[in-house]
């Protein structure tokens, strides 16, 4: 199930309230500043910093490749 496109928009890091990569195809929001992904559990987005995962350089390497591929889409944009 993939999110919204409104809330998609919407959306931002609970932490440094900066945009953040949603992959629709891994159910997941994340923040490249912080190197924390966030789930998305049936359509909706768990955005608690408590909840978040820790990114190591590797996979946040493979992130920003997927990214950069558009594969990725930014919230916080129309």
């Amino acid at each position: 199930m993939t999110l919204d496109p409104l809330l998609i928009e919407v959306l931002a890091c609970p932490e440094d309230k900066g945009p953040l990569l949603y992959f629709a195809d891994e159910n997941r929001l994340y923040n490249p500043r912080l190197h924390r992904s966030y789930e998305v559990r049936d359509g909706i987005p768990v955005m608690l910093i408590d909840e978040a995962t820790a990114v190591d350089e590797a996979e946040h390497a493979r992130l920003m490749a997927e990214a950069a591929a558009a594969r990725a889409r930014t919230t916080g944009e129309p």
